[in-house]
């Protein structure tokens, strides 16, 4: 069964759509993920990827069984299919966790927290090439691509985790207990999967370098969700106008490139046709 959106170009109103169901989801998780990993201290963002994987791995097969959605069942071709994408996909997922867990808390100078922005940068990118790749509707699909890649490296980073112990850390964590952290633990996992879901649709609608784009942005507005959520922001003249300069660019960018792909393309007049072409 294809999908219904592969016969025909999509709209203006979808790609537009796409891209700020991207973004909005981008934004969100950052806030929830800020309350978790530097409010209540939560030790491992490894295990809170691996919460959002389990999270898209359930959504995706049971909406498959209630036929819903559909994607193709398992064989073993679907690995060479996908590679590498599942490589960058948990790169992508880690790196931004990490950066949310080491920027949002402090905007003074941070190596180690500018590493994982970078990083996350380059998998976003990355990320978002291989995706539109990998989306053939007679192959894998959307959600084929969403589920495969969950499912693919979800056991790895479990045992890295275990290996390392981080997940005995996120195990022992004091605030198990508390009712209002599991409610935004629970809800981090949701929205990874539609964050998961709304990187897709826009690779999809659009082209991987609006999808990096928009993930630039985002990581930005770490930067910015800082100053107003915790109160801990250090104020630096250079950091300020910097991440001002960084914003207003990336703003720019976006709306030059959603605006020229938006754009229905014009016939070619007759007239302009050259006359070798003609004959």
């Amino acid at each position: 069964m294809e999908e219904p959106d592969a016969a025909r170009p999509p709209s203006r109103l979808v790609r537009l759509l796409s891209a700020l169901f991207y973004g909005t989801c981008s934004f969100l998780i950052v806030l929830v993920n800020k309350a978790l990993l530097t409010t209540y201290g939560f030790p491992s963002p490894i295990v809170l990827g691996i919460g959002q994987m389990a999270t898209t791995i359930m959504i995706l097969y049971v909406s498959k069984l209630n036929k819903i959605i559909h994607f193709p069942d398992f064989d073993k071709k679907i690995p060479g299919k996908l590679f590498p994408l599942p490589l960058l996909y948990v790169g992508n997922h880690i790196s931004g966790l990490s950066s949310t867990s080491k920027l949002s808390s402090d905007l003074a100078f941070n190596l180690e927290g500018y590493i994982f922005v970078f990083l996350n940068d380059i998998f976003t990118a990355a990320n978002g090439v291989y995706t539109k790749q990998k989306m053939d509707p007679k192959e894998l699909g959307k959600y084929g691509v969403l589920f495969y890649n969950a499912c693919f490296m979800i056991i790895p980073t479990i045992i890295v985790s275990v290996s390392t112990g981080d997940f005995q850390q996120a195990t022992e964590f004091s605030h198990w207990k508390n009712v209002l952290f599991i409610i935004q633990f629970l809800l981090s996992c949701l929205l990874g999967f539609l964050l998961m879901y709304s990187t897709v649709l826009c690779s999809y609608y659009n082209s991987a370098l609006t999808t990096a784009v928009v993930g630039a942005i985002k990581n930005v507005s770490v930067a910015y969700i800082g100053m107003l959520v915790g109160g801990d922001y250090i104020f630096s003249l250079l950091n300020f106008i910097g991440l001002n300069i960084c914003m207003a660019g990336g703003l720019r960018y976006s709306f030059l490139t959603l605006n020229s792909q938006l754009k229905p393309k014009q016939p070619m007049d007759e007239e302009s046709i050259p006359l070798d072409m003609k004959s």
